[in-house]
């Protein structure tokens, strides 16, 4: 079974939280795709995973690219898995799709968001529902993770 983790931003962004996350999968050796709930966001992303760091990037790709299915990281807006990822990250209020397959989901929701904040309960109950094991990760000070749940 999937395993599924909830993230709940409260004091970073996204752009902030998501490049370690991300950094932590692909060293574990797991392909990863991120599924984003707008070509706007997924664009400001893919930027943003070249430059977040002055000493190191992140290699991505779209899902629309050519050589998508070389790439450890996959930007997408829609339900493919075009690198055959492990891992899916789902942010932004994106409605995921099945997370049969993966080793690991992982929704990531703006805690200053009332639509994501709203859209997370529901897809934690319908998972939970569903009988998956799923943890809730809440950022405390400083940004650390701790689980609440």
């Amino acid at each position: 079974m999937t395993e599924i983790l909830f993230y709940h931003l409260t004091e970073s962004t996204l752009e902030d939280a998501l490049p370690a996350l991300l950094e932590k999968s692909v060293a574990r050796g797991w392909r990863v795709v991120v599924q984003t709930g707008s070509e706007e966001r997924m664009d400001a992303l893919d930027g943003h995973l070249w430059t977040y760091r002055d000493d190191s990037f992140l290699g991505h790709g779209l899902d629309s690219d050519a050589m998508a299915a070389d790439q450890p990281i996959v930007l997408t807006t829609g339900d493919r898995n075009a690198n055959d990822a492990q891992v899916r990250f789902v942010v932004d209020g994106a409605e995921a799709p099945s997370v049969e397959g993966y080793e690991r989901a992982v929704f990531m929701f703006d805690g200053h968001d009332q639509q994501q904040l709203e859209l997370a309960r529901i897809q934690w109950k319908t998972l939970k529902t569903g009988g998956h094991a799923v943890t809730y990760w809440q950022q405390a000070d400083g940004g650390r993770w701790e689980r609440k749940a």
